[in-house]
Formats: structure tokens, C-alpha cells, sequence
């Protein structure tokens, strides 16, 4: 309404100017006007041209038309001024509704959450018999119960809907191309849905905090980056912090990129800038294709850009794995390089996210990472459980009390740099800080994980219970900002020198028991074999077992 208001003062506004204009206009060709009589011109004595000139009065009326039309304009643009002031209140007035719609919406979600595990904690079996007072108590609590879980199916078939029209028959999916998790139907759907209730309360809770900083961050990253134009990225106070914070999706290929060249800028130029085409070239005849062929679709099965072969991602990946495999032939091929160079490809070139791989293996993470042993990947699970006892001790006593081997679920995320079982969002950030700070902050991140989760793991009462809710602890782990105040501020201090010499202490020892494994392997392979068995071996099978023992 204030706009049309505007719109209308606009338009009085233009037309009294057009008619000033006009006056103004007709006045100039009043006093050129030439005035004619019976045909002729009039003329002085002197027998010049003479210009009619406005009479007293009109001159006077004219004064008083453009003194009206100044007190009017005085009036309007006073009236425009009050109309902005109303606007900006109105704005103002229209935001501060919306947030207290937003921490009633999350008091709601947080209210239906409780109300769930509520009716479930209270939900008993139905015992035959007599009906007694608690027997008719728990019949009405399983009559709730039943509503609720009615009303949560009706609910969900509501959302399933209007998520296949607004996709118009496609998955919908995030700005990464990731598919958007849905709740399966085989889990208990009033816990589950109690579960998503919460997080959704909490999401509210988190973004209604997160919006008044997101602004001045994004303000200090478009002024990193304008005095960044032009320069290689270099290491500085202000860009750690930044990227702590987290890198803002439109500058992330830009950092990354930056981030990459300082491990491998000087490499890059050494080998020429045909080298990866080269590679390419070599490596169709990789020994590592079979298994690479046979990874690429398990890669990110839940991202459109890696869905089918025919996909583009695909047809990039096979090329800088294939590419890989020939320029560090000692390691050629592991499982888990398929996702590191999957997430590069989302954001670099096919030939960036080559180099990007380059920096990871052989340069921010410790030699032995990928090797067919992974002993150096072993070591950090041992020094992450150092760091679990010494940082969070309650926890630690908890799985060891459940006998619990939690390397079941974290081997993984520090081989993928947490592409496993983490959503986009979170594991983004880690990168983001991973590729400039290195692998440290890898535990930082695992730790803040668990620290963030810490309460739901406690009241876990068994080891089954334990590894259920491990496999699915992704799902908590959506606040990524509280995470990153976790990683780098609550876990201080964190002094790399503590990871380096217990990564080196841990190493040994892996090297040692992996040396007394390959004694007893080659004890084993010298046994003379029973003829009626040899037909069970062959060569190949050795190979096989001496992976499987690694």
C-alpha cells in the first residue's frame, strides 16, 4: 500500500513538473511571439520588431502558480519522507514478527518432539485381565499414541507431495547436487519423527543466531577478495580466521584453488602444463583401472553429478584416477581417492581437482596414508582415541566400558577427509580448513563430532546401541557453526607438536606389528602343502590374502 501511495506521489509529482515545464515553455513564446495585426507586424515608430511582453497581471499570476506549486512540492516530498519512515518501520516491525514466528515455530517443533518420545516412554503392553485404573490410563496413552502416529503419517505424505509437485518429478536436491534426506519408513516413525522435530527446532534456533553474523562475514570476505584480485593466495592471520569461519560458496573455488597451488604451485610448474594430459593418455593402461571401474558408481551415489557412467562427473573422475595411478605408481590406486576427487570436482576443473589430489596424498597428509598397508591411517586412529581419552575422558571410560571399537566409524572419515556418512554442509567446512591448514584439523573435527553428541552417546546402555546410533550420528551433526566454535575454540589447546610426536610414536608401533604379521604370513606361506590341496592355491590367491592381512 505504502508503494502504490509512492507511485501515486510520483506521478502527481511528474505532472505538476510537466505542466511547469509547459508554463515555462508557453511564457518563452509569449515574449518571441511576434504580434500580428491585420496581417502585418507591428512596429515602433522606429520601424524595429517589437516582442509583446506579459502584462502585470499575468506576470503576477505566474508568481503565484509557481509559488502554489513550490508549497506543493514542499508538501509531497515531506509526505514521501514520512511515507520511507513508515516503510522502514513497517520493514522493521515485519522482521522482528517473523522472528518471534520463528522461536514460536521452534517452541512448537520442540513441544510435538516431546510429546513423542513422551507418549512412547509411557506406552506399555496391553496386559489381559480385569480392567484396572492404570489399565485404562495406558489405553488412552496408546489411544494418543495412535493419533499421533497418524497424524505424523498424514503429515508425511503431505510433505512427499508437495515435494513432488515443487520438484515437478525430480529428486529434489541441494545447491551441491546432493539428493535431501528422507526419513525411511522402516524405523520407528514417532521416534524418528521426534528426532526431526528436534533438529528442525534446533535448525530455527541456530539460523535465527547465525542470520545477524552472516552479514558482516560475508562483508569481510568481499573485502578479502577485492584485495585478493589479481594475487596468489598466501598465508596470513586474517585468511585462517576467515576460513574458519567458513568460505562463503561463491568464493570457495577461488581459496581452494589457492589453497592447492601453495602445496604443488612449484610442482605444477616443473612438470609443464601438459603433464596431466599426458597422464591421461598413460593411464588407460593402468593397473588399477578394474578397480577404479568398479568404485566409480559406489563414489557419491547420491549425487547427480556421479549417478550413472554417463555422467559427466563420472567420465572426469575415471580421468584423474586413471591419471593418479601413473604419477604416484607406489600407491596407483585406494579406496577412498574416488571421494576426495569426487568433492573436488564440484568445485575445480577436472584438471584442478588432479592437482587437488596430488596436494592431499603427497603433500597435507603423512606418507603411508594410501598405501596398501594404510599405516599411517592406522597410527591416527590410534592418536585420535589418545586425544578422545585426554579431551573427552567421560565419553572415552563409556566406550570402553561397552568395549566399543570406535576406529569402526572414524577410519573412514579421516581416509575420505569426512565425506562418510556427513552432511555437505559440515564436511565443506572441514575441507575448507583442511586444505589450508592441513591434516590436524581433521582431529579437531573428529573430537568436536563426538563432543557435540557427547550427551546421546552416554545414555547409550549397550555396545549394540552404541554402534546403531554411530551409523547414523550424520544425522546430528547439521550445526556446522557450533561445530567449527567446538573444533577451534572450545578443544584449545590443541598444539600440533602433541599429534606430530604421538602420529610418529603410533607409526612405529603399526610398522612393528605389521612387520611380526608379515613374519608369521611368510611362516605360513613356507609350510609344505598336502597335495590333495594344492589345487586350493595359486599365486593370485596369495596376492588376495596378503591384501586381506594388510
Amino acid at each position: 500500500m505504502l508503494q502504490e501511495m509512492l507511485m501515486a506521489k510520483n506521478e502527481i509529482i511528474e505532472k505538476l513538473t510537466s505542466q511547469i515545464y509547459e508554463l515555462e515553455n508557453s511564457h518563452g513564446d509569449h515574449l518571441h511571439r511576434v504580434s500580428v495585426t491585420n496581417g502585418e507586424p507591428t512596429t515602433y515608430p522606429n520601424q524595429q520588431k517589437h516582442f509583446e511582453l506579459p502584462s502585470a497581471k499575468e506576470v503576477e499570476s505566474l508568481k503565484d502558480a509557481c509559488k502554489a506549486y513550490e508549497l506543493q512540492n514542499k508538501f509531497l516530498s515531506k509526505e514521501i519522507l514520512e511515507l520511507n519512515e513508515l516503510r522502514h518501520y513497517d520493514m522493521t516491525r515485519e522482521k522482528m514478527i517473523l522472528i518471534d514466528t520463528a522461536k514460536l515455530e521452534g517452541d512448537f517443533l520442540q513441544t510435538r518432539s516431546k510429546y513423542l518420545y513422551l507418549l512412547k516412554e509411557l506406552e506399555k503392553p496391553k496386559l489381559g485381565g480385569e480392567e484396572s485404573e492404570e489399565a485404562k490410563k495406558q489405553e488412552v496413552i496408546n489411544q494418543l499414541l495412535e493419533d499421533a502416529l497418524e497424524s505424523e503419517k498424514t503429515q508425511r505424505v503431505t510433505d512427499r507431495r508437495q515435494l513432488f509437485l515443487s520438484s515437478q518429478s525430480t529428486q529434489e536436491v541441494d545447491k551441491y547436487g546432493f539428493q535431501k534426506w528422507v526419513y525411511d519408513d522402516d524405523v520407528d516413525l514417532i521416534l524418528a519423527r521426534a528426532g526431526q522435530l528436534q533438529d528442525e527446532s534446533d535448525k530455527l534456533t541456530n539460523k535465527l543466531k547465525e542470520a545477524e553474523e552472516a552479514t558482516s562475514h560475508q562483508v569481510k570476505w568481499e573485502n578479502f577478495m577485492v584485495g585478493q584480485s589479481g594475487k596468489y593466495l598466501t598465508r596470513s592471520p586474517e585468511l585462517k580466521t576467515l576460513i574458519r569461519l567458513g568460505i562463503p560458496h561463491e568464493y570457495r573455488e577461488q581459496i581452494w584453488r589457492g589453497c592447492i597451488n601453495l602445496y604443488v604451485g612449484e610442482t605444477k610448474t616443473k612438470l609443464g602444463p601438459s603433464y596431466y594430459k599426458d597422464l591421461v593418455q598413460k593411464g588407460k593402461s593402468s593397473n588399477s583401472a578394474k578397480q577404479i571401474e568398479l568404485d566409480l558408481l559406489r563414489t557419491l551415489p547420491t549425487n547427480v553429478h556421479f549417478e550413472s557412467l554417463e555422467s559427466d562427473g563420472i567420465k572426469k573422475l575415471r580421468h584423474v584416477l586413471l591419471a593418479y595411478s601413473k604419477h604416484n605408481p607406489d600407491i596407483g590406486y585406494c579406496q577412498g581417492l574416488n571421494r576426495l576427487v569426487a568433492i573436488a570436482l564440484l568445485f575445480l576443473t577436472e584438471e584442478e581437482s588432479f592437482w587437488c589430489l596430488v596436494a592431499i596424498v603427497d603433500h597435507i597428509m603423512p606418507k603411508d596414508y594410501y598405501t596398501k598397508t594404510l599405516a599411517a591411517a592406522q597410527a591416527d586412529q590410534r592418536v585420535l582415541k589418545d586425544l578422545i581419552q585426554e579431551k573427552l575422558p567421560k565419553l572415552y571410560s563409556h566406550f570402553e566400558t561397552y568395549d566399543v571399537d570406535l576406529s569402526l566409524f572414524t577410519f573412514n572419515w579421516f581416509l575420505t577427509v569426512f565425506v562418510d556418512n556427513i552432511p555437505p554442509d559440515t564436511f565443506l567446512k572441514v575441507w575448507d580448513s583442511f586444505l589450508y591448514e592441513g591434516s590436524k584439523v581433521m582431529f579437531r573435527f573428529a573430537i568436536a563430532f563426538l563432543k557435540l553428541v557427547e550427551d546421546d552417546i552416554l545414555i547409550q546402555s549397550s555396545s549394540l546401541a552404541i554402534n546403531r546410533y554411530m551409523r547414523v550420528i550424520g544425522d546430528k551433526l547439521t550445526h556446522s557453526k557450533r561445530i567449527s566454535q567446538i573444533a577451534f575454540h572450545d578443544l584449545n589447546p590443541f598444539p600440533m607438536r602433541t599429534v606430530s610426536s604421538r602420529r610418529l610414536h603410533h607409526l612405529q608401533q603399526v610398522r612393528t606389528e605389521l612387520a611380526e604379521l608379515d613374519i608369521i604370513r611368510q611362516k605360513f606361506s613356507s609350510k609344505a602343502i598336502p597335495e590333495d590341496r594344492k589345487d586350493y592355491y595359486d599365486d593370485e590367491d596369495d596376492d588376495d590374502d596378503e591384501e586381506e592381512i594388510s
